[in-house]
């Protein structure tokens, strides 16, 4: 059994999991007024525009928040940072893992990158500390 579910794109967010596929976060940006949207949506909430571009987000930022997440199955024994980071992409969060961060050294505002990360052939974007060294 898979220790990951599958994302299962649709209309709004096929752009997305096609960048990830590839190593890249893209982000939709309104054709209208040029503002970012994450998560994806049909209609741009500013100015109502149903027409989207993308853009390649720069994959750094910082932890505005986070938890540690124990789900108590053997196939998910450890536990796993969960973080929402403010990318450097004005007004954009993204909630995702931290990799290979302890738990006691995790902050509010710690510079963080992205990283994708393979799960039984599903790839997920990652984050992991901007200073740690690269894999």
């Amino acid at each position: 059994m898979p220790s990951v579910i599958p994302p299962v794109p649709d209309g709004d967010d096929e752009f997305f999991w096609d960048g990830v596929a590839h190593d890249q976060l893209l982000l939709r940006s309104c054709a209208g007024c040029g503002r970012l949207q994450h998560p994806p949506s049909p209609m741009c909430p500013a100015c109502h525009s149903l027409k989207w571009t993308t853009r390649q987000a720069s994959g750094r930022g910082t932890v505005y928040s986070w938890i540690v997440s124990h789900h108590p199955t053997e196939a998910d024994a450890l536990p796993r940072i969960v973080v929402l980071v403010d990318l450097e992409e004005e007004g954009v969060r993204l909630v995702s893992n931290l990799l290979g961060v302890a738990p006691s050294d995790v902050r509010n505002g710690m510079a963080v990158e992205l990283c994708f990360e393979n799960y039984d052939g599903t790839v997920l974007p990652q984050f992991r500390s901007a200073v740690s060294p690269r894999s």
